[in-house]
């Protein structure tokens, strides 16, 4: 799978061009993106400011560290579980 190619703040750059009136095809034309990828960004990020995508990014960091969080203490609790209701 090819990896990404424009960051969040240069998707947020094209968006405003489109925002501000420049036709979606002049656009994709000019930074080499299909339509359909500039209308897929626009789902996610549209109307967001670049300090906007950064703390985006920062709180789906942070939700990717609490459930991973939370799924290594349910393990433990199953562990624990499994081992308290053995008979020694």
């Amino acid at each position: 799978m090819k990896g990404k190619r424009y960051s969040e703040e240069q998707i947020v750059r094209i968006l405003k061009e489109v925002e501000i009136g420049k036709p979606v095809a002049e656009v994709c034309r000019e930074h080499g993106v299909s339509e359909q990828s500039v209308y897929r960004w626009r789902t996610k990020f549209g109307g967001m400011d670049v300090s906007d995508v950064q703390r985006l990014k920062q709180l789906e960091d942070e939700n990717s560290r609490l459930k991973r969080l939370v799924a290594n203490q349910a393990l433990d609790i199953e562990l624990l579980k499994e081992i308290n209701s053995k008979k020694w």
